[in-house]
C-alpha cells in the first residue's frame, strides 16, 4: 500500500505562483513515475506533468513554459512549481504514482488539492 499526501494548493491571483508537493510513503521496489493531474468542474481529469525515476519529464501543452515538475528521490517527493497562473488553471490537482512491487505495477492517487486562480 502506498499513501500520497499533497499540499500547497490555495487561492492565487492571475499571474501568481504556487508550488504543490506530493510525498509518497509505503512499500515498493521502484517508483516508476510520479505525476500531477487536474480536473476542473465538468471536465475530464487530464495529465499536467509527469517525471520518471530517471528524470525524464512530460508536460501538457497548456502548461509548457509555465509549470516545472521536479523530484526529490531521497524524500520520495514530487513538486509542481506553477508560475504565471491563469484562470483556466483552476482545478483540483491530484498526484499520481506508478510503482513496482513484486512483479506487478500499481497506480496510486492522492486525495487532491484545490488550486483557484482568481482576482
Amino acid at each position: 500500500q502506498v499513501q500520497l499526501v499533497e499540499s500547497g494548493g490555495g487561492l492565487v491571483q492571475p499571474g501568481g505562483s504556487l508550488r504543490l508537493s506530493c510525498a509518497a510513503s509505503g512499500r515498493w521496489f521502484r517508483i516508476n513515475y510520479m505525476g500531477w493531474y487536474r480536473q476542473a468542474p465538468g471536465k475530464q481529469r487530464e495529465l499536467v506533468a509527469r517525471i520518471t525515476s530517471g528524470g525524464s519529464t512530460y508536460y501538457a501543452d497548456s502548461v509548457k513554459g509555465r509549470f516545472t515538475i521536479s523530484r526529490d528521490n531521497a524524500k520520495n517527493t514530487v513538486y509542481l512549481q506553477m508560475n504565471s497562473l491563469k484562470a483556466e488553471d483552476t482545478a483540483e490537482y491530484y498526484c499520481k504514482t506508478d510503482i513496482t512491487y513484486g512483479s506487478m505495477n500499481y497506480d496510486y492517487w492522492g486525495q487532491g488539492t484545490q488550486v483557484t486562480v482568481s482576482s
